[in-house]
């Protein structure tokens, strides 16, 4: 099927394939496009692309297509076409499974306050994106479904969780796809595929209506992007705190999508290139990543020095961490066989997540509080460094994009270190709630792209944005776009 096949009734339409999300919401606000041209193009390019990638593992065309058709709210996004993660980000009446087999077909009870907010601000859901079960790996294969694929090379890893989202964008599908992020899953799969990837600050986007928090805190949502100011606009329209939500984000000054563009002054930024030697990978395309983004800075007038936190690679934060996963996977195991009226055994669910249920029906209360605790003193450690500092520069990954199958090679009981040698920068900033992004600014001679990580304070992703938005301008990454015959 031709790219914009289907849409018969177009009137010799844009090609919308490659524009963001805020150029696809101008062109409707000029009239120059309808939502249900944009919503027909959208999925025309799904049913053509998806058997090769599988992104998207649940569909509601016939929905969207009646949604593009009706009253749409008048948001900052109104009429644009957009995909949910199968994962915490529920329509009441419709499957959200997390990727796990018995729940495929259930539909969700009710719907999130996420999703209330994506439709209010004018976004058309046109189905469901590829996730690895429970979101508790760093790629998209699970046995649910068939594993996601990278358009830039489909015998490559999209990342995870977020993958099929990111394999929708990157493909061009859609111009950007909810996703979230518990131990690094908006901005793995955003460096996997050549996205941007913002991670909000703890508290920004509510988990409402059934969640308080998750992993202690360490989870939020967000999108994955091709651009920085869509990045910024689609937070700045799900940021807002519904009632009981036990954490609030620092309210910005402005709304993120005015500091696209605004000088971000001179910033101190300290950079760290690999980490220390033990179980970590270190790709020197990662090194050479970091090394030309620090170069970038430098050339527009920022101070780079190699610092970062002492406290970032204590060895004791990855039992804790690892700890916190594991008691809240088997709560929410047992909150699914609640909805489902039984029990959920081990043989219907992968390796990697019995062992979680067991770790979390073997610990205690004490330990649970202990993990916590100890996250708390250490989070403390690890955010004196960002008094002398305004940024941290990484590598996303510990290395480029696998080729699939490769966490799982050498057997279930070895995934778990290749899981922990694949991401040495990511979830730290989940346990100390502070917003990261990942950004596209290299990519290896074989065509595989390898983002750089900026980690910000406590509450400002508005420095993130106006950083993202000067290197965006400085090196331009939309030009970018995978081959057609990648594999």
């Amino acid at each position: 099927m031709h790219l914009n096949g289907g849409a018969t009734s177009v009137r010799h339409m844009t090609d919308t394939r490659w524009l963001d999300a805020t150029q696809q919401a101008e062109l409707i606000r000029t009239g120059e496009v309808s939502p249900k041209e944009l919503v027909e193009a959208a999925i025309a390019r799904i049913e053509e692309l998806n058997p090769e990638l599988n992104a998207v593992i649940r569909t509601r065309f016939d929905q969207a297509r009646a949604e593009a058709s009706g009253d749409l709210p008048n948001g900052p996004f109104r009429g644009v076409p957009f995909l949910l993660k199968d994962i915490a980000c529920a329509c009441e009446g419709e499957p959200n499974s997390f990727g796990v087999g018995p729940l495929l077909e259930m539909p969700w009870p009710v719907t999130s306050f996420l999703a209330m907010q994506f439709r209010a601000a004018g976004f058309i859901p046109l189905g469901y994106t590829n996730v690895p079960e429970m979101g508790t790996t760093v790629t998209t294969e699970a046995r649910s479904f068939p594993p996601a694929r990278n358009p830039w090379n489909r015998n490559h890893s999209t990342g995870g969780s977020s993958g099929g989202s990111a394999a929708a964008v990157a493909s061009g599908m859609v111009a950007a796809a909810h996703a979230n992020d518990g131990g690094g899953s908006i901005r793995i799969p955003a460096s996997e595929c050549g996205l941007v990837g913002l991670k909000p600050t703890r508290g920004r986007v509510s988990q409402g209506p059934l969640v308080g928090e998750a992993w202690a805190g360490g989870t939020i949502d967000g999108s994955v992007t091709r651009s920085v100011r869509d990045a910024a606009a689609i937070l700045d329209a799900i940021s807002n705190p519904m009632p009981g939500d036990p954490y609030i984000a620092p309210a910005f000054a402005r709304p993120l999508r005015e500091e696209v563009g605004a000088d971000p002054g001179t910033l101190r930024i300290g950079f760290l290139d690999h980490a220390p030697e033990g179980p970590y990978l270190d790709d020197p395309e990662c090194r050479a990543a970091v090394a030309k983004a620090a170069r970038l800075l430098e050339s527009l007038g920022h101070h780079v020095e190699e610092s970062s936190p002492a406290a970032m690679f204590e060895q004791e934060f990855i039992g804790a961490f690892m700890a916190i996963i594991a008691a809240d996977v088997e709560a929410t195991f047992q909150a699914f066989e609640l909805l489902l009226g039984r029990p959920i055994s081990d043989d219907e669910i992968e390796p990697r997540n019995a062992f979680h249920r067991a770790v979390g029906k073997s610990m205690t209360s004490t330990q649970y509080l202990q993990a916590r605790g100890f996250v708390g003193q250490w989070a403390r450690r690890m955010a004196e460094w960002w008094l002398g500092y305004d940024l941290l520069l990484t590598p996303t990954l510990g290395g480029r994009p696998p080729r699939l199958g490769w966490f799982t090679a050498d057997g279930p009981e070895r995934e778990g270190e290749r899981i922990a040698s694949f991401i040495p920068y990511t979830a730290q900033f989940n346990m100390t709630g502070q917003p990261a992004v990942s950004l596209p600014l290299h990519w290896t001679p074989d065509g595989l792209p390898v983002g750089v990580q900026l980690v910000a304070g406590y509450g400002r992703e508005d420095v993130l944005v106006r950083i993202a938005s000067q290197l965006e301008q400085a090196e331009p990454w939309a030009g970018r776009r995978p081959p057609e015959d990648a594999g």
